[in-house]
C-alpha cells in the first residue's frame, strides 16, 4: 500500500503543489527522513543521486520555517552553483503555498551586491560554502537564527576542499539548531564530520527508487582509437535520443570538443569551472531547454546536474573510478525514463575501464565488445613482509 505525503506529516496545501506537478508519492528516503525532520532531530541520510534526497530535507524546511520569524531561519550548503540553484528553485515552488516565505541563493561567481539584496529577509538561504563564509566574514549576513542546518553532498564538498568554510560556518550557528546531512557516503572523513556536528541523530540509508533503478539504464562500452573517437562520437550522437550529457576529462577539452562537434554540425555547449557563472547558467538553460541537445561538461561542472531529460551519458574520457561512473551515469534514466550510459575506450584504457566495469557489476557488457577484462591485482607477500603489486 502506497503512503502519502500527508500520511508523513506534510502539509495539505504542500501535498497539492506537489500534486500539481505529477509528484503523488514519495521515495523511500523521504518516507523515512520527513517524519524524523519534522519532530526536529538530527538526520543522517545516506542516499545517492537521483534518491529523492532533496524533498527529504525542503519538505520539512518549508513545513517548519516561519514567514513572521527572524531571517534567515534555515541554511543549506551544497558544494557547488548549479546545485545551489536547482535546490533554491526546489524550496521556492515548495514554498509557493507557504505565503510570506522566501528563499534566496548565494554562491561565487556572480555579483555580491545582487545576492545580498536578494538574502535580506530571506527566510531560507542556499549557498555554497565559499561565497557564504565571504559573506558571514564581512558582516553582509547574520547566521545567528539559523535553527535549521543541512548539508547536501556532503562527501563532494570535502572531495572540493570546503571543510575549512564549513567549520568556520558552522562554528557561527547557534549550539541548539536542527542538523541535517545527506551524503552517498557516511564513512571517513564525512562520518567524523557528521559526529562533529549533529547529537543523537536518527540515520537512514536509501537506495536509488525503484524507478530510478540501474534497470533503467542501459551500459555500452565502445572500443574506439584515437583516429575515430570522435567519428564514433558523433555517430553516437546522430541516433535518436533526447539530451546527451558528454563527461571530459578537462576544461580544455570540453571547449575543444564542443567547438568540434558545432563545426561538423552537433548543436552542442561546453560547461565547466573557468566559465563565468553567467556563461555557465546560459549553457545550461540553453540544453533544459533543447536549444542545444549535447552538453560537454567536466565532473565539478555537471555536479548537481538534475534534469530528468537526459536519456544518454557518454564518457568521452572514462572517470576515474567507480564512484565516478556512478555519479556520471546517475544522470539519466531517471523519473521513470530509460536510459543508456556509454563509455568510449581507447586501447590504453582498457585495463583500467574492465576493472570499474567489472566492480559495478557490467562485465558482461564490456565483454561484449570483444575487448578484454583485465586480471584483477593480485597481492604477495615478500620475504620481508611487503606486500606488492602483481
Amino acid at each position: 500500500m502506497s503512503q502519502s505525503f500527508c500520511a508523513l506529516g506534510v502539509s495539505a496545501e504542500v501535498e497539492q503543489a506537489l500534486a500539481a506537478r505529477g509528484i503523488l508519492e514519495p521515495f523511500r528516503i523521504q518516507s523515512m527522513v520527513v517524519p524524523d525532520a519534522l519532530a526536529g532531530r538530527d538526520i543522517l541520510g545516506k542516499a545517492p543521486t537521483g534518491s529523492g534526497k532533496t524533498l527529504a530535507f525542503a519538505l520539512p524546511i518549508v513545513e517548519l520555517v516561519a514567514a513572521g520569524e527572524a531571517a534567515p531561519g534555515a541554511l543549506v550548503l551544497v558544494p557547488t552553483r548549479e546545485l545551489a540553484l536547482q535546490v533554491t528553485e526546489e524550496l521556492m515552488l515548495l514554498g509557493k503555498p507557504k505565503e510570506g516565505i522566501r528563499v534566496a541563493a548565494a554562491y561565487g561567481g556572480a555579483p555580491v551586491g545582487s545576492q545580498v539584496k536578494r538574502l535580506r529577509g530571506a527566510h531560507v538561504v542556499v549557498a555554497t560554502p565559499g561565497r557564504l563564509n565571504d559573506l558571514v566574514q564581512r558582516r553582509l549576513l547574520s547566521l545567528e537564527h539559523i535553527r535549521i542546518l543541512v548539508l547536501d553532498e556532503a562527501d563532494r564538498m570535502l572531495d572540493m576542499g570546503f571543510q575549512p568554510q564549513v567549520d568556520r560556518i558552522v562554528r557561527r550557528l547557534p549550539a541548539r539548531r536542527q542538523t541535517m546531512l545527506f551524503s552517498a557516503t557516511l564513512d571517513g572523513a564525512v562520518g567524523k564530520l557528521a559526529q562533529a556536528y549533529t547529537i543523537n541523530p536518527s540515520r537512514f540509508e536509501a537506495e536509488l527508487p525503484s524507478r530510478h533503478a540501474d534497470g533503467d539504464v542501459e551500459h555500452e562500452f565502445v572500443a574506439v582509437t584515437n583516429a575515430d573517437k570522435l567519428e564514433r562520437l558523433i555517430d553516437l550522437l546522430g541516433e535518436e535520443r533526447g539530451l546527451a550529457l558528454v563527461f571530459v576529462r578537462t576544461k580544455r577539452g570540453a571547449d575543444r570538443l564542443a567547438h568540434k562537434l558545432h563545426a561538423r554540425g552537433v548543436e552542442a555547449a561546453a560547461m565547466h569551472g573557468d566559465m563565468t557563472q553567467g556563461a555557465r547558467e546560459r549553457a545550461l538553460e540553453r540544453f533544459r531547454a533543447g536549444k542545444v541537445t549535447t552538453l560537454v561538461a567536466t565532473d565539478v561542472a555537471a555536479r548537481g546536474l538534475d534534469l530528468d531529460e537526459i536519456s544518454h551519458v557518454i564518457n568521452y574520457d572514462p572517470p576515474e573510478d567507480g564512484k565516478g561512473y556512478v555519479h556520471r551515469v546517475g544522470r539519466t534514466g531517471r523519473a521513470g525514463r530509460s536510459g543508456q550510459g556509454i563509455t568510449l575506450v581507447l586501447p590504453e584504457q582498457q585495463a583500467d575501464v574492465s576493472r570499474v566495469a567489472t566492480m559495478l557489476g557490467h562485465r558482461d557488457q564490456f565483454e561484449a565488445t570483444g575487448m578484454k577484462s583485465a586480471r584483477p591485482k593480485l597481492m604477495y607477500t615478500s620475504r620481508r613482509g611487503r606486500r606488492s603489486k602483481w
